[in-house]
């Protein structure tokens, strides 16, 4: 089989390694597709600015189910906060095998380059990600598969050994000589896009987890605004930190049951309760508390849920007696 005949399917994270390695690729006659995936912590926009920009194919698929069934118990447990980075690889190139018939692709390949981030990308990661998607033998890694064992693609002569390169450790700089060899210009910063890595976010979600038994999409969005207050084992409040963030809330609350809570006099946050009510005075009086009510007078509290209104005079709590609160 001529080489002209022969497809890849790349997982893209839409990074200038994503983009090397299908370059890299080309130039050996392969013919190279893309694949991403999205969930509420990571997206497809960079891999589809890469595709549009580069004119390689791209297949987005949304595995939020069974992603988030993965996140619940990761077989090898979480990275620095809540990243299961080595099971979240083994199950994108499992689903990546799944589609490789239908997207008429011969083997996977990927940016990965060996020990640039030295808990997910060392050789015995690459190999326990290749055992555990099944896809043992069709996984390239072209920025350095002359570090790694003998593929199927090259032992059926698709690809050979003298075409793949051997980058290895933290350096950017031979990804960057590379990127002037093909004119890549235009690419995104080499930082993680991914919630998960994000100390501030896994708090909230850890929360949630421990919290909440039936978790909505929105409630994943709702990690990413205002300020987290847990007033009680079954209820959270959301308090809106500036005019956009109001806004993104008043747009969520349309989408899930919740209680809207504002100040009817002055001007503050938009204030979202998840939960069964039962705090939702104290909720009120929080929301009071981040306006310029007085502490000593009853502020005025909208509360409205599912298009029912009630008006009550509530006195403020002060900010500084909700620290322990704030998630």
């Amino acid at each position: 089989m001529e080489n002209k005949n022969i497809t890849a399917l790349g997982i893209s994270s839409g990074g200038l390694d994503s983009i090397l390695s299908a370059f890299v690729l080309i130039d050996a006659g392969i013919n190279v597709k893309w694949i991403t995936f999205e969930t509420p912590f990571f997206s497809a926009e960079k891999s589809i600015a890469a595709s549009r920009r580069y004119n390689i194919d791209l297949r987005v698929e949304n595995i939020t189910d069974v992603y988030l069934e993965m996140l619940k118990n990761p077989r090898l447990g979480y990275g620095k906060n809540m990243n299961p980075c080595l099971d979240c690889h083994s199950l994108m190139f499992k689903i990546a095998g799944s589609l490789m018939k239908e997207e008429g692709a011969d083997f996977l390949f990927s940016g990965e380059v060996v020990g640039q981030r030295p808990m997910s990308q060392s050789k015995n990661s690459l190999k326990y990600v290749e055992k555990n998607s099944g896809m043992r033998g069709y996984i390239v890694r072209p920025l350095s598969g002359r570090l790694l064992l003998e593929t199927i693609p090259e032992k059926n002569g698709w690809i050979k050994r003298e075409d793949l390169l051997d980058l290895r450790g933290r350096s950017r700089k031979p990804q960057l000589e590379l990127a002037k060899k093909y004119n890549i210009t235009d690419f995104p910063a080499p930082a993680g896009g991914c919630l998960l890595t994000d100390r501030l976010f896994c708090r909230r979600l850890k929360d949630l987890m421990d919290f909440q038994k039936i978790i909505k999409i929105e409630d994943y969005e709702l990690l990413n605004y205002g300020r987290h207050i847990r007033i009680s084992p079954f209820e959270k409040l959301v308090v809106g930190r500036n005019e956009k963030e109001n806004n993104k809330l008043d747009e969520i609350a349309s989408k899930i049951d919740c209680i809207k809570i504002k100040a009817a006099d002055y001007p503050g946050p938009l204030c979202i309760l998840r939960g069964n009510g039962d705090n939702m005075f104290t909720a009120g009086a929080i929301c009071a508390g981040y306006t310029k009510a007085p502490m000593d007078y009853p502020c005025n509290i909208m509360f409205e849920r599912s298009g029912n209104e009630l008006l009550k005079g509530i006195f403020p709590i002060a900010k500084s007696e909700i620290q322990d609160m704030i998630i």
